[in-house]
């Protein structure tokens, strides 16, 4: 297996399109579900009213569990490799395409365990078209990169 190149642009960093959003979404959603902790204390883990918004942003225990997993699993996979962060920017992209779209008819639910609302809803459509964008189009560039 070849060694993807560096990116054109920075011969000081070596790291694909893939990787770089990686570390940059892994940081921000790490981030967001720390910070999701200090705007849920005293609610139920699965709190669906009632639970407490972050800005525009619903969120209670079990979310911000989702956040610091997902945060982490594009770290580790930024760090583990090009083919790997490639591997799980598809997956995190097409479970939050998955949830933009079911995340509407979760609303007002027993099934909203996440306690998702219209921001959220947004959120993960833009984050899943991110992914996946830099996953299929960039990444594609990357993978030409290393012939």
């Amino acid at each position: 297996m070849t060694q993807a190149k560096l990116i054109p642009s920075s011969s000081h960093l070596p790291l694909t399109y893939n990787q770089m959003f990686g570390y940059l979404f892994g940081l921000v959603y790490l981030a967001v579900g720390a910070a999701g902790y200090a705007a849920t204390k005293g609610i139920s883990a699965t709190a669906t009213v009632g639970g407490r918004e972050l800005h525009w942003f619903s969120v209670n225990p079990l979310h911000n569990v989702t956040h610091l997993a997902v945060g982490a699993l594009l770290m580790i996979g930024a760090f583990a490799g090009p083919v790997i962060s490639r591997g799980i920017n598809l997956v995190v992209g097409s479970v939050y395409l998955l949830l933009a779209v079911a995340g509407p008819f979760l609303v007002g639910s027993t099934a909203n365990i996440l306690g998702l609302n219209l921001a959220d809803h947004l959120l993960h459509l833009a984050t899943a078209v991110t992914a996946l964008g830099v996953a299929v189009v960039l990444g594609a560039r990357d993978e030409l990169q290393t012939r």
